[in-house]
């Protein structure tokens, strides 16, 4: 079988190499280098090891993936001939793409591969910025960096930091984290004699001109909590830290049952918000929305029954399990073929029951109930088959209203009144408009009216019995016309 035996070459130069990996180098017959840029390669060539490089790789590919799958089948070419000795920067398990895709071709049985050791360029750096990574440290690659992937509280370290393209985008990346001014420290060629660090505010890191394939960029951990206020974590911590024995009186007290009438008024908050394309105040009250999902994700911690990971994990998965045609091989193209799989998903994981409205009902509003019985009973065919017929129904339902209105009694006016409300929700569905939505703007709409003719008011005399209704009914349509005027603003 082909062999190949990987050597680490160390972070620094020649001084550094350990005895053992020095004499493997003089021992191999076919000695091959990812590349030349690396400190201890013109010692070693000055020692009298001859060695080739795959550097012209690099000059005919764009992408570096293409470069390493490119290094990858000329090392299985020359393994058939003989035995190779490849050489890489550092240590071959630390950073090394090559190594790993070797490691794909060891299990898939194609070549017998040797891990020959070396020194990463880890030690060194620690040394160098004088850090213990038991504290915590994360070790990221400047080529494919993701702000969900840094942890503002731990040290950071991230290589393949080679030009100022790269930079930029490592410097954009944790910008969207960390203050503009947050000092990062770039180090070059560390634990060798050229060794050098450079520390700048993070928006200045695509500004300095030596980078090479030798730098690394630190980026020290934000230890006051305040600072890390846009990690997950922090918010998590500090809901709990207010349900603590010590924190809150008023959050130790709350339960799932108190904080629902809070679940209701953030989210119709959070509609408002949008209604008025109002960018910062959309960002107040999703945040409030979401201060309701970790209050309730940790009373049900400080219980026993859950945490805010069965959430997450929950949602993933039904989001994954929904969504076939993104995560599966099932194929949708339109948003009705989306719909149509979502329901048939979401009806085959509901355990069967005794009616198609069981578990429609929404104790908190019985407008949604309303709306979620007719649009099941809707999908078996129960329904007008036009809005015409919603409409005719709400006639035929408001004369009886009316009826009762003249002659009936309470209970059935109640319940004349009851079945009105009913088609005006069916209406609704026809035009796909929630009728909850609908009924919370009329109510915002009063308030803002009223809250003029208030004005008015106080501005006059003071006393609403001062005023006849028609005089406040110039009040109220004053108000009609400055919305009307500051809508067409």
């Amino acid at each position: 079988m082909r062999k190949i035996t990987v050597i680490g070459l160390g972070a620094g130069d020649l001084q550094q190499l350990p005895l053992g990996v020095y004499r493997l180098l003089k021992q191999a017959e076919c000695l091959v280098i990812r590349t030349e840029e690396h400190p201890v390669v013109p010692e070693l060539r000055a020692e009298g090891i001859q060695m080739d490089s795959f550097d012209v790789l690099y000059e005919a590919n764009d992408a570096f993936e293409d470069v390493y799958k490119g290094i990858v089948e000329k090392l299985l070419e020359m393994s058939t001939e003989q035995h190779v000795t490849y050489a890489v920067p550092g240590h071959p398990l630390v950073a090394e793409r090559t190594v790993q895709l070797l490691i794909e071709k060891e299990r898939a049985g194609e070549i017998e591969l040797h891990l020959a050791g070396g020194s990463s360029f880890l030690d060194p750096i620690f040394t160098a910025l004088r850090i213990d990574p038991i504290e915590g440290f994360q070790l990221l690659d400047g080529t494919d960096v993701k702000r969900d992937d840094i942890r503002m509280d731990q040290h950071v370290l991230i290589g393949q930091v080679y030009d100022a393209f790269v930079a930029s985008d490592v410097k954009l990346t944790l910008m969207e984290k960390y203050p503009d001014e947050h000092e990062v420290t770039i180090v070059t060629a560390a634990g060798s004699a050229e060794e050098k660090l450079t520390s700048v505010a993070l928006f200045e890191l695509d500004r300095i001109v030596s980078l090479n394939n030798l730098t690394t960029i630190y980026v020290p951990p934000l230890a006051k909590r305040n600072q890390r206020l846009k990690e997950w974590s922090s918010f998590r911590e500090i809901i709990a830290t207010l349900r603590a024995p010590d924190g809150c009186p008023w959050d130790r007290e709350q339960t799932h049952e108190t904080l629902k009438r809070y679940v209701i008024e953030e989210a119709f908050e959070l509609v408002q918000a949008i209604d008025e394309e109002d960018d910062e105040a959309i960002i107040e009250e999703l945040g409030d929305v979401l201060l309701q999902v970790f209050l309730h994700a940790q009373i049900g911690e400080d219980n026993g029954y859950f945490s805010i990971e069965d959430v997450l994990e929950t949602v993933s998965e039904k989001m994954i399990r929904r969504h076939p045609h993104v995560f599966g091989k099932t194929t949708a193209d339109t948003t009705m073929e989306v719909l149509t799989n979502w329901q048939a998903i979401k009806d085959a994981e509901k355990p069967k029951r005794d009616s198609l409205l069981e578990g429609q009902e929404r104790y908190a509003s019985s407008l949604l109930t309303s709306y979620n019985y007719q649009k099941t009973a809707a999908k078996v065919g129960f329904d007008w088959p036009t809005i015409e017929g919603a409409f005719e129904k709400f006639q035929e339902e408001w004369l009886e209203f009316q009826e009762e209105v003249r002659h009936g009694g309470t209970t059935s006016q109640l319940d004349e009144l009851g079945d009105v409300l009913f088609t005006i929700v069916n209406i609704a569905r026809f035009l796909k408009i929630s009728p909850e939505e609908a009924m919370w703007h009329t109510n915002e709409k009063f308030k803002s009216r009223f809250t003029y003719v208030e004005q008015c008011v106080k501005q006059g005399t003071g006393d609403f019995s001062s005023y006849s209704l028609e005089q406040l009914e110039q009040f109220w349509q004053q108000a009609k016309r400055e919305e009307e005027s500051n809508e067409t603003r």
